[in-house]
């Protein structure tokens, strides 16, 4: 089709690109059959890795652009839906993985008749396609509020590499490709109706070799500047919130409350309604001072909140945390110090930005604002300052204080993030991490918000700069191993 006629319309040429490439992929197909190269073997298997480290087991998936649907099987999918538009391709994924479904049709053309998926997989697919934005908009309504939609395809600066050796023989040929930046990847998806939340690159040696493929592959291809130099794109969106979802629900404020007599009044007061109502979750653990009095009082002197308290019988904030969210009752959880160094009127906020979708973790931030005088020693502030740098680069989302006080997310993701704590064991004697670290292992997108942080008006801090800081580099190793160089 090097010289068309001069009437082709666009649909012409879309027609005559898809056959050249069909007859390509069928070619592929015929290869694949007899075992497929040792490089692309390789790859796959990478692929297979990284995807089973996104993916937990027994989600519901879709893969566009399946091939012979390896990569689908791979994950474990409760119910796996592949799609590719050969159907030699087809015909073999479906001898080889029974256990799922496969359709053989265009992505231009795709019509699920009302499935939806938790997972939208298009591997290497983009860089094939006539048009992406309409394939991307295909695929909306295949997806639920919290369907996630990843995209991985080669960074530009590999094309010259690659088709020297293409050229040798030791890879798979490839007809002419789409090249997108990251960016562009991420432009396009907004167009057709996503939010990407994360970009990231992978695969820095993509050639068999156990030693420098684990050294290239799962540490330098993280660091500055090497990770610029991967091979892949990695892209994950989810659909944009189109409103605020029609059942406001009940809130659920956690308050951890050890030595905090002075100012559990003021939290029954303060704490603001929301939603379809609030309820507080007092949890006293082993006070030195009268909590435990204070509360019982606040009880009886405030009927009409809607209001339990319970004592801990383990030590901790973390598992505070953890006996709060066992007895609320609510469909949103928030949890909140009692120090009162941060305002409780300002819950409002987390609950607006959590129902109007803009994240499904919304995290408070004490560092953007100007503080009281005494809010924060100046050594913990340049604590907080370096560990948020570390952790950010570590989740690959911004997550500027992971120790503020204030945060926010649905029961329904916390029991996600509790069904898979084994992940990471028992770590986390702040409660923090364990929920941080669960959220990203999950692929929950995550919102700062920051707040101004009061000085306290009641008690001495629960926290030992150094101890703690000794502690918080625990977490950051722990996050590191888990979620940065897998």
């Amino acid at each position: 089709m090097d010289q068309a006629p001069p009437n082709y319309t666009d649909e012409n040429y879309r027609q005559a690109y898809n056959q050249k490439r069909l007859s390509f992929w069928q070619k592929v197909a015929a290869s694949a059959s007899k075992g497929g190269r040792v490089g692309h073997r390789f790859y796959l298997n990478h692929l297979k890795r990284i995807y089973g480290r996104l993916i937990t087991p027994g989600q519901k998936v879709l893969e566009v652009g399946c091939g012979q649907g390896d990569l689908l099987a791979a994950l474990k999918p409760s119910v796996g839906l592949g799609v590719d538009f050969c159907p030699e391709m087809i015909a073999q994924a479906r001898e080889r993985h029974p256990e799922h479904s496969f359709l053989c049709v265009d992505a231009q053309e795709l019509d699920l008749e009302g499935m939806t998926f938790d997972y939208i997989i298009l591997s290497d697919l983009v860089n094939d396609l006539w048009d992406v934005q309409e394939v991307l908009k295909k695929l909306r309504p295949a997806c639920n509020p919290r369907t996630r939609i990843i995209l991985n395809f080669h960074s530009r600066l590999w094309a010259a590499p690659l088709a020297v050796v293409r050229g040798l023989g030791l890879a798979q040929p490839l007809l002419t490709q789409n090249w997108f930046t990251a960016p562009d990847a991420a432009n396009l998806l907004d167009l057709a109706g996503y939010q990407t939340f994360r970009t990231w690159m992978e695969l820095l040696w993509p050639m068999p070799g156990a030693a420098p493929s684990w050294m290239f592959n799962r540490v330098l291809a993280r660091i500055w500047p090497f990770k610029y130099l991967a091979l892949c794109n990695f892209v994950m969106s989810r659909p944009a919130p189109a409103k605020p979802m029609e059942k406001e629900p009940v809130v659920s404020v956690i308050i951890a409350s050890r030595n905090e007599a002075g100012n559990i009044d003021g939290l029954m007061r303060r704490t603001p309604e929301m939603g379809a109502g609030t309820e507080l979750i007092f949890v006293e653990g082993h006070s030195t001072d009268d909590t435990w009095g204070a509360i019982q009082q606040a009880l009886k002197d405030h009927p009409h909140r809607r209001a339990k308290a319970y004592q801990q019988t383990g030590v901790g904030k973390g598992d505070a945390v953890r006996l709060g969210f066992e007895k609320a009752e609510g469909d949103l959880f928030m949890i909140m110090d009692a120090d009162l160094t941060f305002p409780p009127e300002n819950l409002t906020p987390f609950y607006d930005a959590w129902y109007g979708g803009k994240g499904e973790y919304i995290n408070g931030v004490r560092l953007v604002y100007p503080m009281e005088d005494k809010a924060m020693r100046p050594i913990n502030f340049l604590g907080n300052k370096f560990f948020s740098l570390a952790f950010s680069w570590c989740l690959e989302q911004p997550i500027k204080d992971t120790l503020c006080c204030t945060k926010v997310m649905s029961r329904r993701d916390y029991e996600v993030i509790a069904a898979n704590r084994a992940y990471f064991g028992e770590f986390d004697p702040f409660g923090d991490f364990d929920l941080i670290f669960g959220a990203a292992k999950q692929n929950m997108k995550m919102v700062d918000l920051p707040i101004r942080y009061r000085e306290r008006i009641y008690g001495s801090t629960n926290i030992s700069r150094w101890s703690h800081g000794w502690l918080l580099i625990k977490m950051l190793w722990i996050g590191l191993k888990k979620l940065k160089f897998v």
